[in-house]
């Protein structure tokens, strides 16, 4: 992609996902995400109305009167993003591919992030790492994050989920707050991955789709190429038997990915590239709340 028309893409992805973050997600997202506890800030005199197990015995005495500690919420959390940029996602038939979504989404689970001070480091896989950026604070950390999701060319076409989570869980040793986003069309099993992610981290997956994948159109013969094999097949779309199978192969693929989340304990949404995609954000954190 041409330096110029990338930079313009960053922009126009920051100036809205900005927005977004400011004006409707803030308050959701910090309700969702409160951070890892309480952590003791300051005394002050008792007032009445205080617990009584917040009394600082050694201060009461030093002053002959009661005092209690007050704490604070522990805002600080790091959020890790494992963005897919396997080559399914270089993928549309309505306006936006599944990647320039994937981006949005990233940016403003970024700025939602950065406004409530946590760091925001990113994952880039196939199945392998394509890339790691280290979790940062800031704007210029965040347009980065942008442009490389935009921007990054993998080594690799194909999809290893297990791979990312492994890698995860080798990098961050603390409790994060993690999010899984995908298209999810790896043939491979990652239950066992995503249980151990889900126990140990604050884990949420969102999938991206393109309505192609739910229901082929009836437009006659047309030849589709597998992104990520390379395999190229003819199919005909006008056999309503064709394009019945085609629909039970994704409610089986839908059905398989909600019973490997709720199995792990971790929150879903999925977002075709033809919605808007606030409304399921919402409703992710909502669940979180």
């Amino acid at each position: 992609m041409d330096r110029n028309e990338l930079l313009k893409r960053v922009r126009k992805i920051e100036i809205k996902t900005r927005a977004l973050s400011s004006n409707i997600f803030a308050g959701e997202y910090h309700s969702a995400y409160k951070g890892r506890g309480m952590a003791f800030s300051e005394v002050r005199e008792y007032q009445p109305g205080d617990d009584v197990r917040d009394i600082d015995w050694n201060v009461t005495a030093r002053f002959n009167r009661p005092y209690v500690k007050v704490y604070e919420e522990e805002r600080e959390l790091t959020v890790m993003l494992l963005i897919d940029v396997s080559s399914s996602l270089a993928f549309g038939t309505s306006s936006m591919y599944k990647r320039d979504m994937v981006a949005e989404i990233a940016a403003t689970l970024a700025y939602s992030a950065s406004q409530n001070n946590d760091k925001i480091g990113v994952v880039l896989f196939s199945d392998q790492i394509e890339k790691y950026i280290p979790p940062k604070k800031g704007r210029k950390h965040i347009m980065y994050i942008i442009s490389e999701i935009l921007d990054f060319q993998p080594q690799s076409q194909k999809t290893d989920i297990n791979n990312a989570i492994e890698f995860l869980m080798q990098t961050q040793h603390k409790s994060c707050t993690a999010f899984l986003i995908s298209d999810f069309l790896d043939r491979k099993d990652y239950s066992k991955a995503l249980n151990i992610m889900s126990r140990k981290h604050d884990a949420a997956a969102i999938q991206v789709y393109d309505r192609f994948m739910t229901a082929l159109p009836n437009v006659g013969l047309i030849k589709v190429q597998d992104a990520e094999t390379n395999n190229e097949l003819y199919i005909d779309t006008s056999s309503r038997r064709v394009r019945d199978a085609h629909r039970l192969a994704w409610l089986k693929l839908q059905q398989d990915l909600a019973e490997k989340m709720q199995r792990s304990n971790t929150d879903m949404v999925s977002i075709c590239t033809d919605e808007n995609y606030v409304k399921a954000l919402i409703n992710l954190f909502a669940k979180r709340a």
